[in-house]
């Protein structure tokens, strides 16, 4: 028998935090040293009506030398589903291998690359095989652990490889047989829960496929993965998408017959490190948190409902837990009963869920149209009024007791605070980044061609020099073709730098006579996760052409010279990032004011109470950032979003897409840097930024994330929960029971409205942490209202 299963995910490393699960989905890799922020977020999830916790297993990150493994700390998965068991929740298991996430490399370890004769996600014995190896190795972890639900254990699905459908195109028949062996190799592992597959349309027996999109107007296998939101990259705006338009989807997808969602993401979180895939994907994977305040004209939510933090992203947050528990009422006759719809037109239906045997009913009655509200005539005589865009869920059939577009819950605005004190102020040391041994072509190995650059790093650094020497005649070079980011350099002096992907740079420059050298510096900002072939690349310059160019025309091309290479920089393999690095402070001097290539040192105090903790990088370009040895990522605060395409308003209404309620225009795609409190110290801390284009860091704060205000706008016959997510509420700004007018920050009284407003809401609330309001008149009082819904709106101060 069918359960009705609502998941969330976490994908990052059991980070619980830009990580992976519930069904709603749960992000791991966000788990980063954050293992301690495991129990609270996934009660946060359990308290939003979520029955399930999912994460993915990251090969790159457990297997990081091949055949040397690491499930320590954050990578400690078996803790991880034991806190969602004792939690009374379920887990479900995306073992991949590969990912996708939005994780560098899509989950891979760059040392398969290595091995001769391998082709990844294809039908390829040598690669197949250390496949098996990796998931028999989990499996087997999980069963020693007795975690899978056939043992009593927590993990009632598990996934094999992810969205392989939508490439297999591209491998043809080898892609075929390559998906077939997935199915027979899971199978074989006989793990006594079914195994699920993602974007399979044909997925071999016994695996169960299911499908990943923003709406699902019909179902397959039952089971969908619902994109809360769409990632952001460095150089792009914020997409937002309304709590209205995700409710409508999930409402849409179990009144098809759906039995399990899973929001992806439910909780976002941090990429720390060099996690992030590429190109150029953010740390941030909560993306609208960076930039939305209280003025912004499209509103003021981030786009998970539990944000970067841990915090409940208010409305979405408890619009979706009202939404849960609105399913689950009809939980019974979902399950067991049969369902007829009927077509009214217009984009109007109503779909019955009958149980022939205890008589119960449910329904749905949806309106798709994008711009017409509908009101319905039941055959029982109910009349019911259901907006555009909208899905409203009738218990028995007879009562609506949620409807996707009608938001009843509040909204927090976020705001960040900087210390006032004297220990705000940053101090700052400085140390170059020696170059000087490159642009001389001083390097560790040669080549007589143009290397891959991850095949040659195998990703332990971002960094890769290129370094040729030439002879010419009055010469100038011109052309060089590159990836991601590349800083040219010649004869000692940087003549240019470009960033994209698969650009040409080039660049005019003049020539000495005799002997030039050419230093070519390559960096990747997170490698690529998806598509088909994505693990060949390329990454850095590959084979070029890197080519002298005369002004007749004539050209030289340097791609097969003798070319050195040398892997990351110095100041990287000196470990100057780790405080405790042996004379890594002896190093560091005040006298420089001004960056280029170096790393900036300053030491400062933690934040007072528990409120999250971010760093503002205003003023850096583009480098990494470590607090007490702890990376907690890649910044690019000099890369700034397109500044047209924002709009003033954001309309739920229409299908939803990532150019859709665009923010954050002409502004760093990121500039705000997650700092978990477990990073830090009581006392003294540490933070070190590496500078690779030049920045300022007079501008560098440490700012706390807390709730500003509250505010609501909620009909009649509902119950307000107002609260300040730990703080207490102070003031009551404004309060009207009535017909109040505006919105959030704006509301002003109507031509009704309750005398006791204010005073009823001053006495409930002001001093308390929580408090709970009836929407009625019997708690405010006549009105003497004409004949219509009354509301009420509030905004308070926390």
């Amino acid at each position: 028998m069918w359960n009705i299963w609502i998941l969330v995910i976490y994908s990052t490393l059991l980070c619980l935090c830009r990580s992976s699960a519930i069904e709603v989905d749960y992000d791991p890799k966000a788990l980063t040293s954050m293992g301690n922020m495991w129990p609270d977020l996934i009660q946060k999830v359990k308290d939003g009506g979520l029955d399930a916790v999912e994460t993915y297993i990251f090969w790159n990150a457990h297997e990081p030398i091949r055949r040397q493994y690491n499930f320590e700390g954050n990578l400690d998965f078996v803790k991880f589903f034991k806190l969602v068991q004792e939690a009374g929740l379920y887990g479900i298991l995306r073992l991949g291998p590969y990912v996708c996430a939005e994780w560098n490399y899509g989950g891979f370890p760059v040392w398969l690359n290595n091995i001769e004769g391998i082709e990844l996600r294809t039908d390829n014995e040598i690669y197949k095989n250390e496949m098996r190896i990796f998931v028999t190795k989990i499996v087997d972890m999980c069963k020693e652990a007795e975690l899978f639900a056939s043992q009593g254990g927590p993990i009632i699905l598990a996934q094999i490889e992810n969205e392989y459908g939508n490439i297999m195109w591209a491998y043809k028949d080898k892609g075929v047989a390559y998906v077939n062996w997935c199915a027979e190799m899971a199978a074989a592992q006989n793990i006594g829960v079914p195994w699920i597959i993602c974007q399979q349309q044909s997925a071999p027996p016994p695996i169960v496929t299911f499908a990943a999109f923003f709406y699902s107007f019909f179902v397959i296998g039952f089971i969908m993965v619902n994109d809360v939101f769409f990632y952001r990259l460095a150089h792009a705006m914020d997409p937002h998408r309304p709590a209205e338009d995700l409710a409508y989807s999930v409402a849409h997808f179990f009144q098809a017959g759906g039995v399990l969602i899973n929001y992806y993401m439910y909780h976002g979180g941090t990429n720390f490190g060099r996690t992030s895939g590429g190109p150029f994907i953010t740390t941030s994977y909560d993306y609208d948190y960076n930039n939305l305040h209280a003025s912004d004209p499209i509103g003021t939510t981030y786009d998970a409902p539990l944000d970067e933090f841990g915090n409940l992203n208010q409305p979405k947050y408890g619009h979706l837990k009202q939404l849960h528990a609105a399913i689950k009422v009809g939980e019974r006759v979902l399950t067991n009963g049969t369902a007829t719809t009927k077509v009214y037109g217009n984009g109007v239906e109503l779909t019955t869920y009958t149980n022939s045997i205890t008589g119960e009913s449910f329904c749905f009655l949806s309106n798709n149209n994008q711009i017409e509200e509908a009101t319905v005539v039941l055959e029982e005589g109910n009349i019911f009024v259901v907006p555009a865009w909208s899905v409203s869920i009738l218990g028995g059939c007879n009562k609506e007791i949620f409807n996707t577009a009608k938001v009843n819950t509040q909204t927090s605005i976020m705001v960040k605070k900087q210390m006032d004190d004297e220990t705000a102020k940053l101090s700052w040391m400085w140390t170059p980044e020696t170059i000087k041994d490159t642009l001389l072509g001083q390097g560790i190995f040669t080549a007589r061609q143009l290397l891959e650059q991850k095949r040659v790093t195998s990703d332990v650094s971002d960094y890769l020099w290129y370094m040729a020497s030439f002879d010419v005649n009055g010469t100038s070079w011109k052309d060089a073709s590159s990836g991601q980011v590349l800083y040219a350099y010649v004869n000692g002096h940087l003549i240019g730098s470009q960033s994209g992907y698969a650009f040409q740079f080039k660049n005019p420059v003049s020539l000495m006579p005799g002997t030039n050298n050419l230093t070519l510096l390559s960096v990747t900002v997170g490698l690529q996760n998806y598509g088909q072939f994505f693990d060949k690349g390329p990454e850095g310059l590959n084979g070029g052409p890197v080519v002298l160019t005369d002004n007749k025309n004539v050209t030289i091309d340097l791609s097969s010279n003798t070319w050195k290479y040398k892997i990351g920089l110095n100041d990287e393999a000196e470990r100057l990032h780790d405080p405790k690095s042996p004379h890594a402070r002896l190093q560091f001097s005040s006298e420089f004011l001004e960056l280029f290539i170096g790393m900036p040192m300053t030491e400062f105090k933690a934040p007072p109470g528990t409120d999250p903790v971010v760093v503002d990088l205003q003023g850096m370009g583009k480098g990494h950032a470590w607090i007490n040895g702890n990376s907690i990522g890649r910044f690019w605060p000099a890369r700034i979003t397109d500044s047209n395409g924002c709009g003033t308003e954001c309309d739920y209404r229409g299908k939803y897409n990532e150019r859709k309620c665009l923010s954050n225009c002409g502004n760093p795609s990121q500039r705000w840097y997650h700092v978990p409190r477990s990073f830090l110290n009581d006392d003294n801390n540490t933070l070190i930024l590496f500078e690779e284009m030049g920045g300022n860091p007079s501008q560098v704060s440490f700012q706390t994330v807390t709730v500003g205000s509250i505010c609501a706008n909620v009909s009649e016959g509902n119950t307000l929960e107002l609260s300040c997510q730990g703080g207490q509420t102070s003031q009551i700004k404004f309060a009207s029971f009535g017909d109040p007018q505006g919105k959030c920050g704006s509301f002003q009284k109507g031509s009704c409205d309750a005398d006791l407003s204010i005073s009823y809401l001053e006495k409930e609330c002001v001093g308390r942490k929580r408090c709970s309001i009836d929407v009625s008149d019997a708690t405010f009082g006549s009105t003497e209202c004409a004949n219509f819904t009354k509301r009420l709106a509030v905004e308070a101060i926390c």
